[in-house]
């Protein structure tokens, strides 16, 4: 775990010579829609979100600038759907997080490093997830994606209470244990993304990295009682 931070034309003569132009690509039209998305998620990572523009992604993606809009009707519908993808590509990375996991508690640690690990490798698309006033959150892909995630947030917690967590009705005391926890884990990694950890670090013993602190902060959080280590 790591502490972050043209088009060129020769002049010719009517009919004599062929253009060397390269073709734009043929895309079926399901294909149009993953290659936008994948020419969409290229800018997002390499310009950030004030990058991300429609006719940007048209141009990335080597169509006509009238396509993006063609297929999501505007850039709201544009990275709502790419949200959507980061959301189902965090989900499985988290899943994967946990797979080896023992115990509740250790399940928990486990799915918040692979939270954080997921934000370090794609910074863009993670802060793109949670920039809600530039999504439309009930746009199914995305609705379903995030939700699922909230369900992984909830059932890791669950585990680590010794309890079952139904996402979709909720006791106070289960909505509080879930939200300090995604509260802890959202947090740190905002602090990780913008390099302000590196102070902190630096003051504990050697070895003690990122991964350990965020470890023994959600074991303090989750089981008070229980040794760190």
């Amino acid at each position: 775990m790591r502490v972050g931070n043209a088009r060129s034309a020769g002049a010719k003569k009517a009919g004599t010579r062929k253009s060397t132009s390269p073709e734009a690509p043929s895309y079926h039209h399901g294909d149009l829609h993953d290659a936008l998305l994948k020419a969409a998620e290229q800018i997002l990572e390499r310009d950030g979100l004030p990058g991300l523009t429609l006719r940007a992604v048209a141009r990335e993606a080597g169509v006509s600038h009238a396509a993006p809009a063609h297929h999501f009707g505007d850039l709201t519908g544009l990275v709502s759907e790419l949200a959507a993808i980061g959301f189902r590509q965090f989900n499985a990375a988290m899943i994967a997080a946990d797979a080896a996991a023992g115990t509740g508690l250790e399940r928990a640690v486990a799915r918040a490093k692979g939270y954080v690990a997921y934000a370090q490798a794609h910074p863009g698309m993670y802060l793109l997830m949670f920039r809600t006033e530039r999504l439309d959150m009930m746009r199914p892909a995305l609705h379903e994606a995030a939700s699922a995630s909230f369900a992984g947030l909830a059932g890791a917690i669950g585990a680590s209470r010794q309890e079952p967590i139904a996402a979709e009705a909720l006791t106070l005391e289960q909505a509080a244990d879930i939200v300090r926890a995604w509260s802890l884990v959202h947090g740190f990694t905002m602090l990780l993304l913008d390099n302000r950890l590196s102070d902190v670090l630096r003051r504990l013993p050697k070895g003690t990295d990122a991964e350990a602190l965020l470890g023994a902060m959600l074991k303090r959080a989750i089981a008070p009682g229980q040794p760190i280590s």
